[in-house]
């Protein structure tokens, strides 16, 4: 373990942020070419539906609870966006608003405008709501009958989160 001082908890907090959004941008760059559109049943969002709503979700939680942190709020929750460059910049640009707000309010003392006790709560509610979404994504690849092995998942994201640096 790094030296105590060198290796702060709210560093190592953020630093599970960090690699949670690499794991999840990993999981959409592992999704077979035609995978966005794959549903999980009939009435479910598409897997690319599951990548908007993350980033939809992230933003619209900064807005209310760290406002000074806000960035452009998408008009639509559910899209349908076809484009894997144009998804992994948005998450990559959500994530980096949901790390400066907690980093922040961390550093500053100051709550959350409207929900949560405690800025970490926030980021562990990110970080529990996209595993359950990066469940979903994995079940329906699974039942549209090209799941991702454990060969191949392993190294995208238990790798990421277990590895020291």
């Amino acid at each position: 373990m790094p030296d105590a001082p060198a290796q702060t908890l709210l560093e190592a907090l953020l630093d599970s942020w960090d690699r949670n959004n690499t794991i999840l941008i990993n999981l959409l760059r592992a999704i077979p070419q035609d995978g966005l559109e794959v549903k999980g049943t009939k009435d479910s969002p598409s897997i690319a539906q599951l990548f908007t709503h993350i980033h939809y979700v992230r933003l619209i939680f900064v807005a209310e609870d760290a406002p000074e942190f806000a960035v452009a709020v998408p008009d639509e929750e559910w899209v349908a966006e076809r484009d894997r460059d144009r998804i992994a910049q948005m998450l990559v640009e959500s994530a980096q608003a949901v790390r400066d707000a907690v980093k922040s309010k961390v550093e500053t003392g100051r709550e959350m405008n409207l929900h949560y006790d405690h800025p970490i709560l926030f980021l562990q509610h990110m970080i529990w709501h996209e595993g359950y979404h990066h469940g979903q994504i994995k079940l329906a690849l699974k039942l549209a009958g090209c799941p991702l092995s454990d060969d191949e998942a392993g190294p995208i994201s238990w790798d990421v989160w277990m590895n020291k640096q």
